[in-house]
């Protein structure tokens, strides 16, 4: 409790001193590098120097200065341009009339700490009230800067709570748009946003699907990079590898450099600052890491100091956006006469005074780019500082209410808070053409030229213009390129190709490989009756119901149509044997015409054996029906005649197996039997036998039809045309009848073939019927198992075989007799009254 009572009177007591106590600089006080005086002021952050030599911190002694080196002549250009646009302004009537502006502009060395350092220095200043006290004034109205997007972070954070504007020239992370945490921050130039997707755009428009990554540390390179990587995967390209480093950490740089060296993408894109760059460009060239194509931003694809002996063997045919090329009109000759008589009197030797000689020691490294002026065409970010510094100036006429001729009100405070406001509502035109405005996240509109590094004949190093992104065109319109003017990598002609698998071709499909990206693929033929018709297909198209894919898989063709037609050699085969029968059929009927007188003719019931011979024609002659392309009335006859004549044939074969046992009934003592089934009443039973099968295919014919079918089940590859039965009962009844009357026809030969005679019929019909109840019963199974135009070639197979078995079982051993063994062809020999031969 004493504890917190002895520290809350010291917080008293500090916070009294403090507010008594006079207004003092802790420490050494860091002075501008270029300074003038006027009635508003604007402050300056510039990397002028990019290098910082740290003291020694042994605390032995008070810490000095920090130490800057190595002029980086792009922001000292940018601060010459910034000086240039102010004394323009000074010289105007029309804007700020009769009101100074003054400047300070100091170094922060490309650092971090630098940076911060003159921050403060910028935002506080030598001038005291009365008694030394604070007067609680910031000295400047605005701040133009940093060159870097970290460095500005620190600088808008540092400067937000005090609401001092800040107006960037170059700072383009994404994150400075978020105005909640940079209220008071704006910028001449556009967004990340809009780069890290252009970046990704161009990639794919090129045909990369295969890129590495790399990115400096910090929140410039950072948060481009995440909206490339996010906007990379939605456009479907692949990144390798991403890798980043900070331009003070070498043994990082070496792992990046190790990476690149590693892998497969010849696609480097570089989201990196022009410091970072250099070094990285510089250990590529050690290690002779070459022919990789660069796809860079804007930070550095057009920065001079890039160009050294050996960095177009690096650096080659890079590609990548840049700020639009702009002259301001009278800067170069502003830059070789007036900047240097009025910013450095270091310059004239004979002027200076004994105390200034320290000051300009600083100065000796600018002195040698007194007359150098061939870089003022290439500062592409000139521009921005240039509407930077006439954007602050709008808004202070503005707030300071001017008039052309009357001036500008005296007497006005103006606090940052109005400037931040007055800055968001400004609107003009500035002298080479722009319009200069701010949108709601207090940045420009992004406006970009594609660059290529491109060589001269005499060895120069040229950043050509080959197309521009504008991001204010529709979608389709922001990105223009011109690829006929572009060198690549290597200075080659022909693109690079950057891909982790080739192109799948027409016809196959792209299978990712397990835990690699999605770029990594394996191409997969598509299945049968599937396609790809285009090149890196995703996915397989199944061919609808009636199509096929060709030999090639790239396109659906109709499918082939199967039935058993005339022309092939199944169908000639069958035809043939089909009208051999009719042929064989016609010749008994010929033989038995002629020997119709004959014994035995006449024995084996002539009038039957004629209607059979008639039916095994008509049987023959059903099986054509089967062959040939299926139509409705194709599909009905086939069955039906079938189911008819082949009734027919066993009607005949029954009534003649019905008259073997009449005849041998009626010749036993006392029986009367053949008059009831005589001549007239065996052609009354065949036409009852026939007109049942006849009633039953009507009635068929009547409730279900047989119709033609596509079958596309059985085969994949091709369509089936066959006769769909209909009505699956009505074949059934036409079967079962053929088969019911068949087995009653061989149950009363089985019967009759033992009867005494010297020709039996029964015994031919027996063996008949054996071979024609065989025959359909294996039908079935062979039906059933055979596919398409096979299974029709079984069922004419079967009409084909029972029909031969009847025609040879029961007329076969006729002929045999009439043409070879006339001399048994006599009734003695038929009624067994041949005498004995005697041996």
């Amino acid at each position: 409790m004493l504890i917190f009572l002895y520290r809350l009177l010291l917080f008293c007591h500090l916070h009294a001193k403090a507010e008594n106590g006079l207004c003092q600089i802790m420490g050494d006080h860091k002075y501008p590098l270029l300074s003038k005086n006027g009635d508003l002021t604007i402050g300056g952050l510039f990397a002028i120097h990019s290098k910082e030599t740290l003291s020694t911190f042994e605390f032995t002694q008070k810490p000095q200065l920090l130490s800057c080196s190595s002029l980086n002549l792009r922001d000292f250009r940018l601060a010459q341009i910034m000086i240039y646009a102010i004394e323009e302004i000074n010289r105007s009537g029309n804007l700020l009339p009769h009101v100074s502006i003054g400047y300070k502009i100091f170094d922060t060395c490309a650092s971090r700490l630098s940076s911060m350092s003159a921050t403060m220095a910028v935002m506080n200043g030598q001038e005291f009230a009365s008694g030394d006290r604070c007067n609680g004034q910031t000295p400047i109205h605005a701040i133009i800067g940093e060159t870097e997007s970290s460095a500005t972070v620190i600088l808008s954070r540092t400067t937000g709570p005090f609401k001092i504007p800040v107006v960037s020239h170059s700072a383009t992370c994404e994150c400075l748009s978020n105005r909640r945490d940079y209220p008071s921050f704006f910028r001449t130039i556009a967004s990340d946003y809009h780069q890290s997707r252009a970046l990704a755009y161009i990639v794919k428009h090129f045909g990369w699907t295969w890129v590495g990554a790399v990115n400096s540390d910090n929140d410039y390179g950072n948060n481009g990079m995440a909206k490339f990587l996010n906007t990379a995967q939605e456009e479907g390209i692949c990144v390798e590898y991403s890798v980043k480093f900070y331009r003070t950490e070498s043994e990082k740089l070496l792992k990046v450099v190790n990476r690149i060296k590693q892998g497969t993408a010849k696609v480097i894109v570089a989201f990196i600052s022009v410091f970072e760059m250099g070094l990285l460009a510089e250990q590529l060239y050690i290690q002779n890491i070459t022919g990789l194509q660069m796809i860079g931003v804007e930070a550095w694809i057009t920065a001079k100091s890039l160009i050294t002996p050996n960095s177009f063997h690096i650096l080659g045919g890079s590609l990548g956006f840049a700020m639009r090329k702009i002259n301001v009109e009278g800067f170069s000759d502003y830059v070789l006469r007036s900047f240097w008589d009025t910013a450095f009197p270091c310059s004239q030797r004979d002027t200076i005074s004994s105390k200034d000689e320290l000051k300009c020691s600083t100065y000796q490294d600018l002195l040698v780019i007194k007359n150098f002026n061939e870089d003022v065409p290439e500062q592409r970010f000139a521009s921005n500082v240039y509407k930077a510094v006439y954007a602050v100036a709008h808004a202070l006429h503005n707030l300071l209410k001017c008039k052309e001729q009357e001036g500008c009100e005296k007497g006005l405070t103006i606090q940052p808070q109005q400037v931040v406001e007055a800055l968001k509502n400004v609107n003009f035109t500035i002298k080479f053409g722009d319009n200069v405005w701010f949108d709601s996240s207090g940045a420009a509109v992004a406006l970009y030229e594609v660059v290529n590094w491109q060589q001269d004949s005499d060895g120069s190093i040229q950043f050509k213009a080959v197309g521009y992104y504008d991001a204010s065109l529709p979608p389709d319109q922001r990105f223009v390129l011109n690829t006929e003017n572009i060198i690549w990598a290597g200075g080659q002609l022909k693109k690079p190709r950057s891909v982790c698998s080739e192109s799948c071709p027409p016809g196959t499909r792209k299978a990712a490989q397990k835990g690699r990206p999605v770029c990594c693929y394996d191409c997969i033929t598509c299945a049968d009756g599937e396609i790809s018709n285009e090149t890196d297909s995703n996915n397989c198209q199944q061919c609808p119901g009636e199509y096929w894919s060709n030999t090639e898989n790239t396109e659906c063709v109709l499918k082939a149509v199967e039935f058993l037609s005339f022309t092939e050699v199944m169908g000639i085969v069958l035809v043939f044997f089909s009208l051999f029968g009719v042929g064989i059929t016609l010749l008994m009927v010929i033989l038995f015409h002629s020997k119709k007188d004959t014994p035995i003719v006449k024995a084996n019931n002539s009038e039957l054996s004629f209607l059979l011979l008639f039916s095994l024609t008509l049987c023959f002659l059903c099986s054509l029906t089967f062959i040939g392309r299926p139509t409705e009335w194709s599909c009905m006859l086939r069955h039906t005649a079938f189911g008819i004549t082949f009734v027919l044939c066993i009607s005949c074969v029954l009534g003649k197996t019905i008259v073997v046992l009449m005849a041998f009934k009626a010749t036993l003592p006392g029986s009367n039997v053949m008059k009831w089934f005589g001549p007239a009443q065996q052609r009354l039973s065949v036409l009852v036998f026939t007109l049942i099968q006849v009633l039953i295919c009507v009635l068929w014919l009547t409730i279900s039809p047989p119709f033609p079918f596509k079958n596309m089940k059985h085969y994949k590859e091709k369509i089936i045309l066959e006769c769909s039965l209909g009505s699956t009962i009505g074949f059934s009844a036409v079967l079962g009848y053929i088969g019911f009357l068949a087995v009653l026809c061989f149950i009363l030969a089985f019967l009759a073939r033992t009867l005494p005679d010297n020709f039996n019929e029964a015994k031919f019909i027996t063996f008949s019927m054996l071979i024609f109840c065989a025959v359909w019963i294996t039908f079935i199974p062979s039906y059933v198992s055979s596919p398409g135009k096979f299974a029709v070639a079984v069922e004419i197979f079967a009409i084909l075989a029972s029909s031969f078995g009847l025609l040879f079982c029961i007329f076969a051993p006729k002929c045999y007799i009439i043409l070879f063994k006339p001399e048994q062809n006599t009734k003695q020999h038929l009624m067994g009254k041949t005498p004995s031969k005697s041996y």
